[in-house]
């Protein structure tokens, strides 16, 4: 017997997350909603960048796929 359908707890993790339409280059990895600062830095460095998250290309960021995708745009062919 089979359980009732649980729809998944974390739905952004399943497929690459939707761009926010407001995004450009400059700001497309700043501010985002699941920003926390890495407290190992400077806090003079908490510009809500995240390359100063504490969740920066770790298993624990959302975003890891949109992260991985640009570094491999920029890999010479």
């Amino acid at each position: 017997m089979k359980g009732p359908f649980r729809p998944p707890a974390h739905p952004q993790l399943l497929g690459r997350p939707a761009a926010r339409p407001e995004e450009s280059e400059e700001t497309r990895f700043f501010d985002r909603e699941c920003y926390e600062f890495n407290r190992l830095l400077e806090p003079a460095w908490n510009d809500r960048y995240c390359e100063h998250c504490r969740h920066y290309l770790t298993s624990r960021c959302p975003h890891i796929d949109e992260f991985l995708d640009d570094v491999e745009d920029l890999s010479p062919e």
